[in-house]
């Protein structure tokens, strides 16, 4: 009698599988619908948001997600059946937040629709209790880490190179100093070590996708991964809104306060937030710096793992040898698909081919972000962000965060000034 065993896939690569076949698709020549969700009356959300043309898109994007979400569990080899239910549910509070987001009046207040899909997440778990069935359909990692392998197409090393090295040199000063600092606090706090590298990375590189991409490296505890998230998130919405203030007090010039901004927030669309509050030159200097940034997570996050398997191995009696073999199997393979994906971009594709996928992969990366904290919401209680064990690492983030602020002021004024 014969057995067929079903093949199955750790979640790393088939983020990697899934990522890149969203870039492939867009590259053979399929159509990624970009819908818009811009919006400043009434009358304009019903005509143009809701009208015929922009609901195909958004079902068009809607098909997708949903066909490599059901994909992706087939792969992982989990079962399908309350995610056909489930991610429509997730699918639909997330259009809302994008929808919400999209309002000029709360545009001009630099919130992303993280921040709402996020908080609406947060509100429905903790007003209403959720079944298990429900919250175990979710797919937070696999939903963030392919968004990560789809931002590669963004990080352009020629692009990056052409606009100067300074951004690259102050990128790698900051992160260097600022994570080593953070990681020496929180030792001097007794914050356990997980938490300690999640954080660390957060502040230091480029916030959440830094946090996640961390976490991957060590496997870290997702309730964990959950409240530094959310650090980094509400300590983003004040840092991007006063800090032009700030340099503008100061009377810093544009490429110094660029190079502070894209050095000192923590996510990249504040980052580009702030940065249009102060001008043209701003913009593109903290973006370059923020890409110089977004370049070194890779790197990061393989001498994280490494870090992490040696560590191991000396902390625990029974661990394995940090093999090469060893080192291997807990590197954190999305990585992989975003690097492929950023020399794919920068060397070997055209940048006419670029420009006519760019749009659509943009649109798609952030639609599986908001869809990851969207979940992360559906799955987090909110007071158990707040408990009195978290208070450690709340005092170590906010110092990291002011000497993170301090350091890359100094940086930009030496670099840029």
């Amino acid at each position: 009698m014969s057995t067929s065993k079903k093949i199955t896939f750790t979640e790393d690569w088939v983020v990697v599988i899934l990522g890149l076949a969203i870039i492939f698709l867009a590259l053979l020549g399929v159509n990624i619908p970009k819908p818009s969700f811009s919006w400043e009356t009434i009358e304009v959300l019903s005509t143009k948001i809701l009208g015929a043309d922009n609901l195909l898109k958004i079902g068009g994007q809607f098909l997708l997600v949903y066909g490599i979400a059901i994909l992706g569990a087939f792969l992982l080899g989990k079962p399908v059946k309350h995610l056909l239910t489930v991610f429509p549910i997730v699918f639909v509070v997330t259009l809302i937040a994008l929808v919400i987001a999209g309002n000029n009046v709360v545009k001009e207040y630099n919130l992303e629709a993280v921040i709402f899909s996020l908080a609406i997440g947060l509100a429905i778990s903790n007003f209403f209790k959720l079944p298990n069935w429900f919250k175990e359909a979710l797919s937070t990692e696999l939903y963030v880490k392919i968004g990560l392998v789809l931002l590669g197409t963004t990080v352009i090393f020629g692009d990056i190179l052409k606009a100067g090295s300074l951004g690259l040199i102050q990128a790698l000063v900051v992160v260097i100093s600022v994570w080593y600092f953070a990681f020496w606090l929180c030792k001097k706090l007794k914050i356990d070590e997980e938490m300690s590298m999640m954080l660390s990375s957060a502040v230091s590189i480029c916030g959440v996708s830094a946090a996640i991409a961390t976490s991957g490296a060590i496997k870290g505890d997702s309730k964990k991964l959950s409240y530094v998230i959310s650090l980094v998130l509400i300590t983003a919405i004040p840092m991007m809104i006063f800090m032009p203030y700030m340099a503008n007090w100061m009377g810093l010039s544009q490429e110094v306060t660029g190079a502070w901004l894209g050095g000192s927030i923590d996510t990249t669309g504040a980052v580009v937030a702030s940065g249009s509050l102060v001008g043209d030159e701003a913009l593109k200097i903290s973006t370059i710096v923020k890409f110089s940034q977004n370049v070194l997570l890779g790197i990061a996050a393989f001498a994280i793992s490494i870090y992490w398997t040696y560590s191991k191995s000396k902390s625990a009696e029974n661990a394995e040898k940090p093999t090469l073999k060893v080192i291997w199997d807990r590197f954190p393979k999305f990585v992989l698909g975003f690097i492929f994906a950023s020399l794919l971009f920068s060397f070997v594709i055209s940048p006419e081919k670029i420009d006519t996928v760019k749009d659509g992969l943009k649109s798609v990366q952030g639609l599986w972000f908001t869809l990851a904290f969207t979940s992360i919401g559906l799955e987090t209680n909110f007071k158990d962000l707040f408990v009195h064990n978290n208070k450690k690492p709340l005092y170590a983030f906010l110092i990291a965060q002011t000497f993170n602020v301090i350091v890359t002021l100094l940086v930009a004024l030496v670099l840029f000034g």
